[in-house]
């Protein structure tokens, strides 16, 4: 049965109201352009919050070869592919924006409970992939700015304009920068970012500001519902956070760099872990982990089993088949898991 060994997934593309996915291009090997379809939802079991969608599976990502969707497999074959687990845990995804996104926050698990019902909130990190010139991010208020401040930007923006993004911090970024995001920390994607995203499973996000690049977003796609004064309790005006953060070496032997860039230090909600291979070999031992390959070539090799492995490659791990397969080369992959 395909959970005995590595999952892998047809292509996930998902509709977003911003614009990206150029650098795509080169990283999948594909003919990607700039357009609505910025995100690639890596072995997803999450739908996507996007207004007037009726696609039960949008953002779900469906298993390579079949007609079965990993939600359907979760259910049908919870054990097998998770092992005592209820769920994955995490959504991960591939992000290239063409625009600064909306400033914006997540919410923590207290606050999604209240409102949504739902055991996750929605904390996130970042590994930056590639960038185009003058690429940044936007994190954190400036010091001194004020609820007051804030609610007054919001209103500015209703006509456009910066007034959002000058209440906050920016940081220059380039490829190999790790960003942790915790919940209810304001910030923004910059223009010209492409990475690498590991959160928590949702897709809740609080979005304030009316416009994203020309696109006017309505109400429920800046507080997904809620009433506005209920939606600014996402946001902690004093919350920071240091960035970028510098890896731990777990393991640096025998051609294995074994690093990890997100650990339960940082956050209890899950793991982003580096293995670099420079002729060595690694046992993929965690189940229900998740696997992107970010450079180089290699192989996995198990039983009567071997698969090629380049840039752009994903696979889920499942409970069943972890320890018992390895994968060798000359090859860098992240490692996922909640």
């Amino acid at each position: 049965m395909f959970y005995n060994k590595p999952v892998f997934f047809e292509k996930n593309r998902v509709f977003r109201v911003y614009t990206g996915g150029k650098l795509f291009a080169d990283f999948f090997g594909d003919d990607s352009t700039d357009g609505f379809y910025p995100e690639e939802w890596v072995a997803s079991s999450v739908r996507a919050l996007n207004e007037g969608s009726t696609d039960e599976h949008e953002g779900v990502s469906r298993i390579l070869g079949t007609d079965l969707y990993l939600n359907e497999a979760v259910e049908k074959y919870r054990k097998e592919l998770l092992g005592e687990r209820e769920d994955i845990g995490i959504l991960t995804k591939f992000l290239d924006s063409a625009i600064r996104l909306p400033v914006q926050a997540h919410p923590d698990k207290a606050f999604s409970e209240k409102y949504f019902n739902s055991k996750y909130g929605k904390e996130e990190s970042w590994v930056i992939l590639a960038t185009r010139p003058d690429a940044k991010i936007f994190y954190g208020f400036k010091d001194g700015t004020t609820m007051e401040d804030f609610v007054s930007a919001i209103e500015a923006s209703e006509n456009g304009g910066d007034a959002m993004e000058k209440l906050l911090c920016t940081i220059d970024v380039k490829a190999g920068d790790v960003i942790y995001i915790p919940a209810k920390m304001v910030h923004a994607i910059g223009y010209g970012c492409m990475l690498l995203e590991v959160q928590e499973p949702t897709d809740f996000t609080i979005q304030p500001e009316r416009w994203c690049g020309e696109y006017k977003l309505s109400d429920r796609e800046m507080y997904l519902g809620l009433e506005r004064d209920q939606a600014l309790e996402c946001f902690d005006m004093e919350k920071k956070y240091p960035a970028p953060l510098e890896p731990k070496t777990i393991k640096d032997e025998n051609g294995v760099l074994y690093q990890a860039m997100i650990d339960e230090s940082i956050t209890s909600s899950f793991s982003v872990r580096m293995i670099t291979l420079s002729g060595g070999e690694f046992v993929l031992c965690k189940g229900a982990a998740i696997y992107v390959v970010l450079d180089g070539e290699g192989e996995i090799i198990g039983e009567n089993y071997t698969k090629a492995l380049k840039r752009g490659d994903y696979f889920l791990l499942p409970e069943n088949a972890k320890e018992k397969f390895k994968v060798t080369g000359n090859i860098m992959f992240a490692e996922c898991f909640a």
